[in-house]
């Protein structure tokens, strides 16, 4: 998972990114870039780290220009160790830089394409300059000196042939202008919006609505599965369908997990449907045990607490905050490595005593995947005190791999993946565990836009909405992550060598 954004305004738009980009954050910490355009050039930075890390002011001064795109990373596809930050570029035709959020299925077939009969070579293992690669070579087969809405238009229609997956991407054609555009299924999210200015219209893209009201943007719609829209340098914008049979199908794990609970995606608010997420699970637990003992209701820091709030007034509980969040931390989900997420979490997470004493709490969290956060936070709270553990999901049991752009592809790696509630309870040492049920998930999606006809809900049922995912590829996906481990866990161990080294040579 990743954040996108893109500008196309009448001053300046280095600073304005940067801003947008630390509202995306949360979408990726590994790595951070932008590239701006001005007099027929490009000006670029990026690097792995925080956003806030990546960008000094002699970066900023050196990102001149009206029109530019950026990115915040979370690894997918390549290593999380590499330098594989975004915005990647190719010079041919005209000059273009892409940032993508979401994953390719099909890559390994297009890269052998892009060598055999498109000429291109592919440099990283990400399948983000793949796309982009795909789509230069598109673009330029339309040969033209200078590109139309037309042409550009054409090319995505060919970009949606060939590329399968999950992807929402923003490309910037040099001296020309932005074009953004989102698969057929609509599995990634984007939006975009426009804010008036004495110059004129400014125009802003980007994965969540929240980051075009932090610049004073306001929301116009989502990017339509399959559409795509081309903002000229001067403000000129158009939009057309380039896909054949398009149809609404965005990853419900957004509104679980990923998004900010202030965007609003495809007409759903995320808060509401949070909201909506509590009150399914009181129902359920309040069935499941209508004399619970239940003394207070607690949230896991940040994604739960909307949830657990609206939980603890529908079961009549006390609500209160059980865990302190160090802020400085990172999201342990998106962390790379498991012995770093497990590290992390009391790092991260510090408990208030007196609330845990002598009572019966029930912790609530957004999602159970690889469960080794919750085991840690379980037994932090029976070490606080707790009289009894009891854990709530908000989300239904993660059972299967996502192939479109979050980081659990292997089963093996999931808690849940052939395991009863019972099994999974005893494992992460909670004395009643609850999970939503999948019906009652996609009911709180739904209800804030009904036209949406599926969600991907695959982690969950393992029906996967492009329908080309098979159990080879599932198999080859799992061997490649494995051999993706091991030589992550060789890098670390060189390079905690190379520091002692240097340290030595002090």
């Amino acid at each position: 998972m990743c954040g996108i954004v893109g500008i196309v305004g009448k001053t300046n738009v280095n600073q304005a990114l940067y801003d947008a980009l630390t509202v995306l954050q949360h979408r990726g910490q590994d790595a951070a870039g932008i590239v701006t355009y001005q007099d027929d050039r490009f000006f670029l930075r990026k690097d792995n780290g925080l956003v806030k890390d990546v960008f000094r002011t002699r970066h900023m001064r050196r990102l001149v220009g009206n029109v530019g795109i950026g990115h915040v990373r979370y690894p997918t596809a390549g290593s999380s160790t590499s330098a594989e930050a975004q915005p990647f570029y190719v010079n041919s035709p005209y000059g273009i830089t892409l940032a993508h959020n979401g994953n390719l299925t099909n890559t390994n077939d297009i890269a052998e394409g892009l060598l055999r009969s498109d000429l291109r070579h592919i440099n990283t293992n990400s399948d983000s300059e793949v796309l982009l690669n795909v789509f230069a070579h598109e673009l330029q087969s339309q040969g033209k000196l200078v590109p139309t809405a037309t042409e550009i238009f054409e090319s995505v229609k060919a970009v949606h042939k060939r590329c399968k997956g999950g992807y929402a991407a923003i490309a910037m054609i040099t001296g020309y202008g932005i074009v953004a555009f989102r698969d057929p299924h609509g599995i990634r999210p984007v939006c975009y919006g426009k804010r008036e200015t004495e110059q004129g219209t400014e125009y802003m893209i980007t994965s969540e609505s929240v980051a075009l009201g932090a610049q004073g943007f306001t929301l116009v719609r989502d990017i339509a599965p399959g559409e795509a829209i081309y903002i000229e340098t001067d403000g000129q914008l158009y939009s057309q369908q380039c896909a054949e049979n398009p149809q609404l199908n965005p990853c419900i794990f957004e509104h679980v997990y990923f998004a900010r609970p202030d965007s609003i995606i495809d007409d759903v608010s995320v808060y509401k449907a949070r909201l909506r997420m509590g009150e399914k699970l009181a129902d359920k637990a309040m069935k499941l045990r209508p004399d619970h003992d239940v003394d207070v209701i607690m949230p896991i820091p940040d994604t739960s607490r909307t949830s657990a709030m609206e939980m603890a007034v529908r079961m009549g509980v006390k609500f209160r905050e059980g865990f302190i969040k160090n802020r400085y931390i990172g999201r342990t989900f998106i962390m790379p490595g498991q012995s770093q997420r497990k590290k992390s979490v009391r790092q991260k997470l510090n408990p208030i005593e007196l609330e845990f004493k002598d009572k019966n709490v029930l912790l609530v969290d957004d999602s159970i995947v690889r469960g080794t956060t919750c085991k840690e936070i379980v037994q932090m709270a029976r070490d606080a005190g707790a009289k009894n553990v009891y854990f709530a999901s908000a989300a239904p049991e993660v059972r299967h791999p996502n192939v479109y752009g979050i980081d659990m592809p292997t089963a093996s790696e999931l808690i849940a993946h052939n395991r009863t509630v019972k099994e999974i309870e005893q494992l992460i040492g909670a004395d009643w565990l609850i999970y939503q049920d999948l019906e009652d998930l996609i009911e709180c999606a739904k209800d804030g836009n009904p036209s949406i006809v599926e969600f991907d809900c695959s982690v969950f049922n393992g029906k996967y909405i492009t329908g080309d995912i098979t159990p080879e590829y599932l198999l080859k996906l799992e061997q490649a992550r494995k051999e993706s481990s091991k030589i992550k866990a060789n890098v670390d161990f060189e390079d905690d060598n190379a520091v002692i080294d240097l340290h030595n040579n002090d």
